[in-house]
């Protein structure tokens, strides 16, 4: 059955096709080049993810994405240094550049990123977070609980203090978590915030999505790919500027000998597929999570038609083409 919708929306994205927005070595050509990629998959507006670094590598990278004007960049996702320095919380981020939030600190990123940060990830328990997510909700920058260990109270002083999302709710957390309370079940519950999640498989189980996007609702819930450069490559070892990443057979992607996941290799239009075989939801309820929703967020529309051949049998996109409006 062919089908049309508008162009899909992800809010994170830290690389894609062999190129890794992260990599001070990335050049304008390079984002240009996973820009097309990504539009092949029916992505034609995204935040460029720019995750934990040294000040010098994050200004560097950021340069480089504002010398790349192009209408599907609608700004910057900055996810983190501002995180739990823990085993866990922490992920895949260097622990060396984890640091305390600071109005200071993030107002000098920002310049380096010429404006363009319109999205922040961090911990409510890092010193400074919940100043800091005050700062952002003054200047109309959305601020997204994620990477945390945060007590219930840190959770919701930063709800209070005007975060609005929970960056792929599920993952960035401890392994082992009490049954209750913990940092899932008091984001699930928060009304205020809505919630990210990447439907590879691998970060989250079906069931486990399932359960999620029934308790936060499809209209308060998006799909984000977080993926990384090795998205659309095939199976190996690869050097990223985070260090040495294993992309397995079924699409897993780690460090090698880790236990967590470093970033993910899906697509977003793959990811509507999961996310529908997973919840068991229409398509048409999906569809909006990963277009029209993620842009409302943050004050915009989605952008271009996609057509696609959907088999609802295997619940798998095919033919995607993409025309502008």
């Amino acid at each position: 059955m062919q089908i049309e919708f508008p162009g899909l929306f992800d809010l994170q994205v830290n690389g894609f096709g062999g190129v890794d927005f992260n990599s001070p070595l990335t050049t304008p050509e390079d984002v240009y080049r996973a820009i097309e990629i990504l539009r092949r998959t029916g992505v034609t507006r995204f935040l460029p993810t720019l995750g934990t670094s040294s000040f010098e590598s994050f200004a560097q990278c950021a340069k480089t994405l504002a010398r790349t004007p192009h209408p599907a960049i609608v700004g910057f996702h900055m996810e983190g240094p501002y995180i739990s320095p823990e085993d866990g919380p922490r992920g895949a981020h260097p622990r060396q550049h984890v640091l305390a939030a600071s109005i200071d600190d993030f107002s000098r990123r920002q310049e380096a990123a010429a404006g363009q940060i319109k999205l922040v990830t961090l911990a409510p328990e890092a010193p400074g977070a919940i100043e800091l997510i005050e700062h952002l909700a003054g200047l109309g920058i959305r601020a997204a609980i994620g990477h945390t260990a945060g007590s219930p109270k840190q959770i919701g002083d930063a709800v209070k203090a005007g975060a609005t999302l929970s960056t792929h709710l599920g993952n960035g957390c401890a392994n082992h978590l009490p049954r209750h309370p913990n940092v899932i079940w008091e984001q699930l519950a928060a009304d205020d915030l809505f919630a990210s999640f990447i439907a590879d498989g691998h970060h989250l189980p079906p069931a486990t999505l399932k359960a999620m996007v029934r308790a936060k609702t499809p209209q308060r819930a998006f799909l984000v790919t977080d993926a990384v450069a090795v998205a659309g490559c095939v199976p190996g070892t690869y050097e990223l500027s985070g260090g040495r990443v294993v992309l397995s057979e079924d699409g897993r992607v780690c460090q090698p000998g880790a236990p967590w996941l470093a970033g993910s290799a899906v697509s977003l239009d793959r990811a509507v597929a999961n996310a529908v075989k997973f919840t068991g939801l229409p398509l048409e309820q999906i569809l909006p999570m990963s277009s029209t929703q993620p842009a409302k967020y943050l004050g915009l529309q989605a952008s271009g038609r996609v057509t696609a051949d959907w088999n609802a049998a295997e619940c798998r996109l095919s033919n995607l083409k993409v025309f502008d409006a």
